[in-house]
């Protein structure tokens, strides 16, 4: 018998091609909407103004949401960064999806870049699907699921073009000697440097860390190439799909982001003891990657503007997991008060800002308590068209991103599954959250039960007191997913 995955796929692509050539809208139609997504890295629940953030600045994320919406119970698909993304382009939860890991191939090298498990030919993707509409459509930043000479590259998935980072491993260094444009390496004018070292020199000595700097910042070239997109295609309705590589680390901004944070934070330098790159200032130097983000995303909203683009555009801002161990979650509060981090299936890292911002359409200054997740971008993208969604795991969040609460359908379940991390299992169903975690040491592991109304940060484990709940969990969890054709992973729900 076929597994649902795979019967999803088929039906993802007899659908995508009905829905080119049967009702579609015409291609030369000016007045269907652009779609712009961007797709901040390892940005944590709290690490922006709008969710509460006090140490750093972020006034073009923080108006983003002050003209549109924010939603306060989003998720992604996977707590790290391949896996999440891929949830979010084909629309299937971490217990479908083809990739539910980062599956590390080669190195940090540049003669060792392989990148990660690639998606398989043609994979139904939501930029495969939207071409089939007409839409022109273009993918810039980092990519993480297909290497060089890979069946996965971004061009053969459903991208007219790319720019970026193809290998996640390369994108610890924001100084590069290379980027691609679809398959084609573009050369940059920075010298290779070992992405993960330790520093050799006085930690409080600022030129003991040159070496780690280069020329040409990686972000500034990409967020380049997406102003080029929008200009490009300005005539025709157009999918950008941006995810820039901050505040991934390693810890490295171009000096003049540095400045305003210089001195603000005690600091003790970071001498690479635990990854990634030495740097003196860590705590200021995040900071101002978040805020050079701010400003990657202000530059995306201008352009809009400038090119009279606005008004049919709609723009979701979301991050692809929570934030990572390695930066100082606490004095930035970087989670918002929720459990886990980057890796962890509990809320802090799954649950993350989204904010969305359509002018004159998207009611300004409000605030959704919808439960939603990346999954279901695709079908909101096909209701938005008036459109009939392929079969995926999603469910459209169009009518509250409008504001008709009233009318929006809710999930019966989200599911989550991560061999990594010890093996973890979640679902969420209502306001119930189930959790299971070390399952690659005891695949049987007992339900954690969560009531996310009354304790959104996870402190208190109810399994005991409600049996009836977990019996509930537990059914969701062996019926919502599949076994991975690439991955094991030894589950034994009880």
């Amino acid at each position: 018998m076929r597994s649902r995955p795979m019967l999803l796929i088929t039906l993802c692509i007899v659908l995508s091609v009905v829905g080119a050539t049967d009702g579609r809208p015409d291609p030369a139609a000016t007045d269907r909407p652009n779609l712009v997504v961007l797709f901040a890295d390892d940005l944590g629940y709290g690490e922006i103004g709008a969710y509460g953030q006090q140490r750093i600045r972020t006034r073009r994320i923080d108006r983003l949401a002050a003209e549109g919406m924010r939603f306060t119970q989003f998720y992604v698909g996977s707590p790290v960064c391949a896996p999440s993304r891929a949830t979010l382009l084909t629309g299937l939860h971490s217990g479908h999806a083809y990739v539910r890991g980062n599956f590390e191939l080669g190195g940090f090298r540049d003669d060792e870049e392989r990148g990660q498990l690639a998606l398989l030919p043609q994979t139904p993707t939501v930029a495969r699907w939207l071409q089939r509409q007409g839409y022109a459509t273009g993918a810039v930043g980092k990519w993480g699921l297909g290497g060089p000479g890979s069946t996965g590259l971004p061009h053969l998935q459903g991208f007219d073009s790319f720019f970026g980072y193809l290998d996640q491993k390369q994108a610890h260094n924001y100084y590069p000697t290379h980027l691609w444009r679809n398959d084609e390496r573009v050369p940059l004018d920075n010298t290779y440097f070992d992405p993960h070292q330790r520093l050799k020199g006085d930690p409080d000595d600022s030129t003991a860390y040159a070496p780690f700097r280069g020329r040409e910042y990686a972000v500034d070239r990409m967020t380049d190439q997406a102003l080029a997109f929008l200009r490009q295609h300005r005539h025709e309705p157009f999918f950008l799909y941006y995810a820039p590589t901050l505040p991934h680390l390693a810890l490295q901004v171009p000096e003049a982001a540095l400045a305003p944070y210089e001195g603000q934070f005690p600091e003790t330098p970071y001498r690479g003891d635990e990854g990634y790159l030495p740097n003196r200032t860590p705590r200021a130097t995040y900071a101002a990657m978040i805020s050079y983000l701010d400003t990657q995303v202000g530059r995306i909203v201008d352009e809009l503007h400038a090119l009279g683009l606005a008004q049919n555009t709609l723009i979701l801002f979301t991050s692809d997991n929570g934030a990572s161990a390695n930066i100082d979650l606490e004095f930035f509060q970087s989670l918002g008060g929720l459990r886990g981090r980057k890796g962890a299936l509990y809320e802090g890292g799954i649950r993350v800002p989204f904010i969305a911002s359509w002018p004159g359409r998207i009611p300004a200054g409000t605030v959704s308590e919808h439960v939603a997740a990346t999954w279901d971008v695709w079908a909101t993208c096909a209701e938005l068209l008036g459109l009939q969604a392929p079969p995926t795991d999603g469910l459209s969040f169009l009518p509250a991103l409008l504001g008709r609460a009233e009318e929006q359908r809710a999930h019966d379940f989200l599911y989550w599954e991560f061999a990594a991390g010890g093996g973890q299992q979640a679902a969420r169903v209502g306001r119930w959250k189930g959790v299971r975690v070390s399952l690659n040491e005891n695949p049987q592991a007992p339900i954690e039960l969560y009531d996310l109304d009354a304790d959104p940060h996870e402190t208190r484990d109810l399994a005991s007191e409600h049996p009836e709940i977990v019996a509930r969990m537990a059914a969701t969890m062996r019926t919502a997913r599949t076994s991975s054709p690439v991955e094991a992973f030894n589950v034994v729900t009880p």
